[in-house]
């Protein structure tokens, strides 16, 4: 054995001994969360692994910053067998890949080829940052160290890989073992070594570089926000699949042993939550689109995620060891890390997660912190005391009486459960559907039609209370529970099978939601109803042309929540005469109006109105209506119009009442 192979197995030993020992000590950070298993149907898991961390499907929806990162990772996955040889080698120096025959030609041609798509996309990067300076990677003077640091380390690995491979083909000669397949570096070794004397010594120093910087890499990563390198496809394999993917989890407010509601602290959070911190890039992409951050809210989905691995790192230690004395115990996240106000700015829109390339969950951190504001601490803005109230006492977040709830039926002949419970669908009205004076029109057009149609159908009238989306996204578990419970078996004694409801939110409560509490439902909304109704004939729309230029909005719990984004879109084109032109956000990458996770019911202070941004950016199309499928989106929107004084410029209509308005009646 070398003194080469004596030196390098001591470095390794130490390399590796401290990379294990910073992996165990993050580990046992994140053990310090509460239970909860995310080990079900593990095909679905690595479905989502081998599609959103391999594939790199989000971050491919960013084209450019997409590109850049897809070589970079596949080029590190490649290089695995390069650096494996280059290990090996340190203790066997002769070891080559070479024994695996055609299948190194592969590993050859794909490390010289990726090699230079790496230099290529690190240096884009490094100009993206440093240069162009794209807003949503600003992450302060440290943050940009880091990042120089990683992709400086990332680029040393690479071309220290090129120069150890140039030296090796020099120092044979020019010439490539058989199977050996670089079409760069054999070029450049006869551009590099006129004279191949010093090929030995610049090989042993290349591979040393070599060596060096992956180690050194190794061992940056837990003290660096890339040790999502490590992180990211175990919180991708984790990610909340199924139906859960779209609910809050439910808190068992029957367990009398639990003395902490939410989340004050990061050892409230589930370990989930706390590898969400670790998992994290900071790369941007959620406070880019986040609605909050981008009218001047103190909101930064970023900052959240990023708080709570700070706070982790904080914290945990003191608490492995046993301390009760650092004033840092003294601190909570909440209030000492992460303010109210950035806490109540969120829509809970979901456009966060959706866009999070390792598929960090910031809803349902977030959502768990207003709880233990809410349920622990009585503290919440004063605009919700009436809210609550009327959840409590009107079973509706407005101050109307319960028993008015279905007067809108007034004179259409709609039967409630009550009267018949035999029916083919329950159409569930929803609190805006059935008081707001403007969604009632919704409600009757959505009715009418169903009438059209000959679909049997029931409602709950005065049974029907609020769904408890309201209250459970600010937070007040306790009353969404009580809503959803009362509900549940006020449907469940009918025997509800089929629900259609006009609301979104009412629409992912009970099709997401309330299968927690035992209301399992076949649930559409009412989008989806007339789509199908129109396909099978059974409403017939007029030949006259309408001659209307729509621009639709989506709102985010059909869009991003539930997927429906076609069947609002296809309803309109069947319309004879009616232009559909989209808004530079629309889709999965729509903005959200502004009302969602409470909002509805809360001031805007800070910055400017979500509602305004929304409503300018749908002017801007030149449509003369906007066609939503949501209550809150249509007063959100309204409102937008009358603040900007352009009411008689653009109409605000539900797709239920253009085609209703377009629609044969016999």
């Amino acid at each position: 054995m070398s003194l080469k192979n004596i030196i390098f197995i001591a470095v390794f030993i130490l390399s590796f001994g401290f990379f294990l020992y910073n992996l165990r000590r993050i580990i046992s950070y994140i053990l310090l969360g509460q239970k909860e298993n995310r080990f079900d149907n593990p095909k679905q898991r690595i479905f989502n692994v081998l599609k959103i961390a391999f594939g790199q499907s989000k971050l491919l929806r960013d084209p450019i910053a997409g590109i850049i990162h897809f070589l970079i990772f596949w080029g590190f996955v490649l290089f695995l067998f390069a650096v494996i040889e280059s290990i090996i080698q340190g203790f066997y120096s002769s070891f080559s890949l070479e024994f695996l025959g055609p299948f190194f030609s592969i590993i050859t041609v794909i490390q010289d080829v990726f090699g230079v798509f790496v230099i290529i996309s690190v240096l884009w990067a490094l100009y993206r940052r440093f240069i162009q300076k794209v807003p949503r990677l600003d992450v302060g003077k440290e943050g940009n160290i880091d990042a120089a640091i990683i992709l400086l380390l990332i680029l040393g690995v690479v071309v220290s890989m090129f120069g150890q491979n140039i030296s090796h083909i020099a120092k044979n000669n020019f010439v490539l073992a058989e199977f050996e397949v670089r079409p760069f570096s054999l070029y450049l070794s006869s551009v590099f070594y006129q004279n191949i004397s010093t090929s030995d010594i610049f090989y042993e120093i290349f591979w040393w570089t070599h060596i060096i910087f992956i180690f050194g890499f190794l061992n940056f990563l837990p003290y660096s926000k890339h040790f999502h390198v490590v992180t990211s496809i175990p919180n991708v394999y984790f990610n909340k699949i199924g139906r859960d993917k779209y609910s809050l989890k439910k808190i068992n407010l029957e367990n009398e042993n639990i003395t902490q509601y939410g989340a004050a602290d990061f050892e409230h959070l589930t370990w989930k939550q706390i590898l969400d911190g670790f998992a994290c890039t900071e790369c941007g992409r959620c406070t880019s689109v986040c609605p909050a951050a981008n009218t001047g809210k103190t909101l930064s989905p970023r900052k959240i995620i990023v708080d709570i691995r700070r706070r982790t790192e904080d914290k945990a230690p003191l608490i492995i060891q046993g301390s009760n004395e650092d004033p840092l115990l003294s601190q909570t996240l909440v209030h000492n890390y992460i303010t109210d106000e950035e806490l109540w700015a969120c829509t809970t829109c979901n456009a966060c997660v959706y866009e999070c390339p390792v598929t960090i969950e910031h809803v349902d951190s977030l959502v768990d912190m207003r709880r233990n504001l809410v349920l622990m601490e009585s503290n919440f803005p004063q605009e919700l005391n009436s809210v609550f109230k009327n959840l409590e006492t009107n079973f509706t977040p407005w101050a109307f009486n319960p028993q008015d709830r279905a007067n809108w039926a007034d004179g259409m002949g709609i039967k409630t459960m009550a009267e018949d419970p035999n029916c083919e669908i329950l159409f569930w009205v929803g609190c805006a559907g059935s008081f707001d004076a403007r969604y009632q029109k919704v409600t009757k057009s959505i009715a009418k039609l169903m009438q059209i149609a000959n679909i049997d159908f029931r409602i709950l009238g005065t049974e029907e209370k609020c769904n408890g989306d309201t209250a459970r996204r600010l937070g007040n578990e306790y009353l969404a529970q009580m809503l959803i419970q009362e509900n549940v078996e006020t449907l469940n004694n009918y025997g509800v099978k089929k629900i259609v409801t006009g609301c979104p939110h009412c629409f992912n409560a009970l099709k997401n939601e309330f299968p927690q509490f035992g209301g399992n439902y076949e649930v559409l909304h009412h989008s989806e109803l007339i789509a199908n109704l129109i396909n099978e004939g059974k409403i017939k729309l007029k030949d006259d042309i309408v001659n209307s230029t729509i621009t639709y909005h989506d709102s985010c719990y059909l869009g991003r929540y539930n997927n429906i984004y076609d069947e609002p879109r296809q309803t309109l084109s069947k319309v004879k005469g009616i232009n559909l032109v989209e808004m530079e956000r629309s889709r999965d990458k729509g903005f959200c109006c502004g009302a969602g996770g409470g909002r509805m019911f809360l001031e805007e202070t800070q910055g400017t109105r979500i509602n305004i941004n929304r409503t300018e950016e749908a002017l801007s199309t030149n449509a003369n209506i906007v066609a939503s499928a949501c209550p809150f989106c249509m007063t959100m929107i309204t409102d937008g119009l009358k603040t900007l004084e352009k009411s008689d410029q653009m109409d605000v209509k539900d797709i239920a009442e253009l085609v209703l308005e377009n629609t044969i009646i016999n």
